[in-house]
């Protein structure tokens, strides 16, 4: 695949400090995607507005730890309670219950996810991770090979190599801290991903630079996810979509220090998962040039009908990745693809009563098919 053009390259750029402005004259409008696949983070994790007695978000990365812990007793003390929502993990009966891991029990159908534990600790890694990239590597040229670095280029390489093992290692409690699925696996693959990319800086090869986007990806994802959650249309959403399709087998959880990437050898799927991310982004191309800060309530009669007519689209998409993940026998991919399903499903229903803080339930279910992709063309290296 062709390489994403100047600004795609830098997968950990730093969240803003405040909230979500929109695009600056000039830049891309948050929702488009050019055609080749890679870890977009122009815009990143923004809190919550602040609300009478909102939970305060912790940015300190000294105050990781406690974020972690106070919020696993919060998990463990939540694991029982009914979701009557429906948007929480499904559980089932069965000696999970033990687990380490909070969604051990989650063993039903994706969901949209309104809440998560692990979202406010997933900040300061990420804050870290993107400020210690920033040192030239960020505007590296992944196609040349580690035999033509200069010294310097070397020590931006083994700089960042370090900072994703270090990042990797502190994502390692939220995959155990998360009461979902999805996310666990999120985590997982964000971690495998990012170490494999690490393993590889020594004697790297353009190839290899499909292991760092499936990482920042998979972090993406988290990150959208998130965003939806804090920005409410998670919650706002949710009960408009219908149960998903439930999985054929579901993935055991993996040890944290050493996941295993989802994909060693290219999936059948992959081929066809390519083809309908590329018709899905030509399909939507006039639409995705309009502004996603334009609430429903103030389109044009043209807009209006704009929208309206993408949201069939979006549905058949939802529905041709469920089938899509219903072909592979690979568990971790099919919930991937359940993922991009539901999460795009949401946004077809909030169409015609769309907010801003919508985008990010469109950036849920985009994103995850990036990741598998990227995923597929790491296999094939």
């Amino acid at each position: 695949m062709t390489q994403p053009p100047n600004g795609w390259d830098n997968p950990f750029a730093p969240p803003p400090e405040s909230g979500w402005q929109g695009p600056q004259p000039g830049q891309q409008a948050p929702m488009q995607l050019p055609g080749s696949w890679g870890p977009q983070y122009q815009q990143q994790f923004t809190p919550p507005p602040k609300k009478g007695g909102a939970l305060k978000w912790v940015l300190g990365g000294t105050a990781l730890v406690a974020v972690i812990a106070i919020t696993a007793v919060v998990a463990i003390s939540l694991s029982g309670r009914d979701n009557d929502k429906g948007s929480g993990p499904t559980t089932s009966a069965g000696s999970g219950s033990n687990s380490e891991f909070a969604s051990a029990n989650d063993t039903g159908p994706v969901t949209i996810i309104t809440e998560d534990p692990s979202c406010a600790a997933w900040i300061p890694i990420q804050r870290t991770l993107a400020g210690r990239e920033r040192n030239g590597w960020d505007k590296r040229d992944p196609s040349v090979p580690a035999s033509e670095w200069s010294p310097e280029q070397r020590t931006q390489h083994e700089e960042v190599a370090e900072a994703l093992r270090a990042a990797a290692d502190q994502a390692g409690p939220l995959a155990k801290l998360t009461t979902h699925r999805a996310m666990r696996e999120l985590y997982e693959q964000f971690i495998a991903y990012a170490r494999a990319y690490a393993d590889a800086i020594p004697t790297y090869t353009p190839p290899s630079d499909s292991l760092i986007r499936a990482a920042g990806t998979a972090g993406n994802v988290v990150t959208r996810i998130c965003q939806a959650i804090s920005f409410g249309s998670a919650a706002a959403r949710a009960p408009l979509v219908p149960a998903g399709t439930a999985p054929k087998t579901v993935a055991d959880p993996e040890d944290p220090s050493k996941p295993k990437r989802f994909l060693t050898k290219p999936d059948p799927v992959c081929p066809d998962l390519q083809t309908a991310s590329d018709r899905f982004l030509a399909d939507l191309a006039d639409w995705l040039k309009t502004d996603p800060n334009i609430p429903a309530s103030q389109w044009s009669p043209e807009q209006k009908a704009l929208n309206e007519a993408v949201i069939p689209v979006i549905s058949q998409s939802a529905d041709a990745l469920d089938e899509l993940g219903q072909r592979t026998d690979n568990p971790t991919l099919q919930d991937f693809a359940a993922l991009a399903a539901q999460y795009r499903r949401a946004y077809s229903q909030a169409i015609p009563t769309y907010t801003p803080a919508d985008q990010h339930l469109y950036n849920a279910g985009l994103y995850p098919v990036g990741l598998v992709i990227q995923a597929c063309n790491a296999a094939e290296r």
